[in-house]
């Protein structure tokens, strides 16, 4: 089932490139049946999954010989993290793909690289083999790209480029590291699996630094973490609404699940040496991200540096609780944390960009001052908004205090002055999300905002979707709780946190 969540996109992106014959309407139902029946095999795996005591780190794995000599194959399983995230990509990329855009003329190969993007995507969170998962990891760079480069606005092609030198420039430096790591155990092999297991590379010497610094690099600016975030508001700006929303909602992830998955699990010791130091560039992150965000007049330009802020929140969790510090427990309770964050993270922020998109559409601009009063012309949007933006400011009873309420109560067990400096993003945050609401749906309405059309039907059904989620992790969150703590990360062993 997960081989066919990955090939079913890919299939019908190749159908759609190779198919000149499809119409705009065609081209529509081919993407969003496709990318409906590759949630839908997620979902089928989910409802087998096993989360008792005893079942098994990796489950519905599937492997196939593709290089024998070198180890490598093709090998797909899921532990309950990387389900919780896929599940996340999987039902953002039917709303984005579900989503109004302006195709330029071009509606078949928009949909064609969405799809293409789904299946890497998809592909990376799945992978149980390390070259796979880097093949995946550079290919999603290049479904971004076309997307950015032609169908989004103004300096698009600069702002495709810009994201794919940086992301390639740190994909190689991890490409270095991922051989160093697999050449250092005693079998040569890429599995994932038997990497954990073995923890090749321990210690602080200079070849294991080297390795960890270059994975951190590479993740570092995928995440992004300050100062590698620069390429990040400039590709949010100028892409369309539903590609910004996957790369906020999706590809942002890669960088923090791959920190987990990769050397988090692989080099704990050598993880834990320099916990310390991830942890301060964390707390640089979420402080810069809120504070510069807080200065933004474009819309979207806000939402994208609180992506930062919030990245930075995860990153956090995720270098407390590979600490060599405090009690199992706390650090347990951040790394659930963080990666509830992530799923919470792509369903929130993913409906702000759909949002941001909106107002694209509607007035061909993103500065806050165009807008106001818009509560009056479009309640569903606005009500929408309010939801997302309170989710996102961490109110009690949304997924968003769910997941920082367990980040933030396990890193004060690890590094309590860090976790009490952060409190100041949190304050920060809540700030330029109600200044933000405000200005945009209070006050007295802009002239070009008198006739703003209200959400229409499909629009509608899409943040709904994916705002209902958000209040249920909130007010029940037990469910993905649950999940997210069969990964493999918080088992017992070599690639625990206990």
């Amino acid at each position: 089932m997960l081989t066919l969540a990955i090939l079913l996109p890919l299939i019908a992106s190749l159908a759609l490139a190779l198919g000149p014959g499809f119409g705009e309407r065609v081209a529509r139902v081919i993407a969003l049946v496709a990318s409906a029946l590759s949630l839908l095999a997620l979902v089928v795996v989910w409802l087998g999954f096993d989360t008792g005591a005893g079942a098994p780190a990796f489950q519905a794995v599937a492997e196939f010989a593709w290089i024998p000599a070198l180890g490598v194959a093709w090998r797909v399983g899921v532990d309950g993290m990387a389900l919780a995230v896929a599940l996340m990509s999987a039902l953002l990329f039917v709303g984005s793909i579900a989503w109004p855009a302006d195709y330029k003329g071009k509606a078949r190969q928009y949909y064609a690289w969405f799809l293409f993007l789904q299946g890497v995507s998809l592909g990376l969170f799945l992978a149980l083999d390390l070259l796979l998962f880097y093949v995946f990891f550079d290919l999603s760079l290049v479904g971004m790209y076309f997307l950015i480069g032609r169908w989004g606005h103004g300096d698009a092609e600069y702002a495709a480029l810009k994201f794919f030198i940086y992301t390639l420039a740190g994909s190689l430096a991890m490409l270095l590291a991922i051989l160093a790591l697999v050449l250092a155990n005693d079998t040569l092999t890429f599995d994932m699996r038997a990497l954990i297991a073995a923890q090749p590379l321990r210690g602080t010497d200079l070849k294991a630094s080297l390795v960890l610094f270059g994975l951190l690099l590479g993740f570092a600016i995928k995440t992004p973490l300050v100062p590698f975030h620069t390429w990040l508001p400039l590709a949010h700006v100028e892409a369309p609404g539903p590609a910004s929303a996957i790369l906020a909602g999706v590809l942002l992830k890669m960088g923090t699940y791959g920190i987990v998955r990769i050397p988090f699990s692989m080099m704990r010791e050598t993880f834990a040496a320099y916990a310390l130091p991830l942890a301060i560039l964390a707390l640089v992150s979420i402080l810069w991200g809120a504070i510069v965000a807080l200065g933004q007049t474009s819309l979207k330009r806000r939402i994208a540096y609180t992506s930062v802020n919030h990245m930075g929140y995860t990153v956090l969790g995720i270098a407390a609780a590979g600490a060599a510090l405090g009690a199992e427990s706390a650090r347990t309770l951040a790394l659930t944390g963080a990666v509830t964050e992530m799923v919470a993270h792509g369903l929130i922020t993913g409906s702000l960009f759909l949002m941001a998109g909106s107002f694209w559409q509607r007035a061909q601009t993103y500065e806050m001052s165009a807008f106001g009063g818009l509560a009056r012309t479009a309640p569903k949007l606005t009500a929408a908004f309010f939801l997302a933006a309170f989710a996102s400011l961490g109110l009690p009873a949304l997924a968003g205090f769910v997941a920082e309420f367990q980040i933030f109560a396990g890193t004060f067990a690890v590094y309590p002055w860090l976790a009490a400096v952060a409190l100041i993003g949190i304050v920060v945050t809540a700030a330029l999300f109600l200044s933000m609401a405000q200005k945009l749906f209070m006050g007295r309405a802009a002239v070009p905002t008198r006739d703003f059309p209200d959400f229409s039907r499909t629009e509608a059904a899409v943040v709904a979707g994916l705002l209902v989620l958000v209040v249920l992790i909130g007010i029940y969150p037990s469910w993905l709780l649950t999940l997210i703590e069969t990964g493999s990360a918080f088992l017992p062993g070599a690639g625990g946190v206990r």
